[in-house]
């Protein structure tokens, strides 16, 4: 396998936990070009290992250093805490806008690979629309979170809790797609 087609990228966990550390035991000006500095590196890694960086990655880290600059202007560390919000807004519109075109993003990504869709053209659709559902409501929730809770809170969320709660999602997902098989075959 080729540098090109390793799927590597750490969607800003590097920044997350360099902030996390450095908003406890230094000031927040350290945390946030701490932060700022290690998303650079990180999509520097990103492009070492895998020969490019993955548009996710540029948009995590321009909304990184967009974020983390209005945060040092402000003093203040929720703008870089809202980066997961902006991000799973950006996402779930991005669906959004593919399910009004009546487009399927999955769809178009096995046709790049060139992929038979091993499902109904219908269940990919239903399934990017829940995706888009629920990055939305994790959107909202990770402002909460960054609004009313601690940066250790906020790191869960941003990391191991995000992959929790998708997997939760996933398996309801499953349950949900399984269901609509089976209805149909009726």
């Amino acid at each position: 396998m080729n540098n090109a087609s390793k799927p590597y990228f750490l969607l800003s966990f590097l920044p997350a936990v360099a902030y996390w550390y450095l908003e406890t035991y230094y000031t927040l000006e350290v945390a946030l070009l701490g932060g700022i500095i290690l998303g650079v590196v990180e999509m520097l890694i990103e492009k070492k290992f895998s020969g490019h960086v993955h548009t996710l990655s540029k948009l995590n880290l321009s909304l990184i250093v967009i974020l983390g600059g209005i945060s040092l202007l402000a003093k203040e560390g929720l703008f870089f805490k809202l980066q997961p919000t902006f991000t799973g807004m950006a996402i779930s519109m991005f669906l959004i806008f593919k399910k009004i075109k009546n487009q399927s993003l999955m769809l178009e990504m096995l046709k790049d690979m060139k992929q038979k869709p091993p499902l109904p053209e219908n269940i990919y659709k239903a399934m990017e629309w829940h995706l888009s559902l629920f990055l939305l409501a994790f959107a909202f929730f990770m402002a909460w979170i960054a609004l009313k809770e601690s940066t250790s809170m906020w790191l869960f969320w941003k990391t191991g809790g995000f992959y929790f709660a998708f997997g939760g999602f996933m398996v309801l997902e499953m349950i949900y797609i399984q269901w609509l098989l089976r209805r149909k075959i009726r």
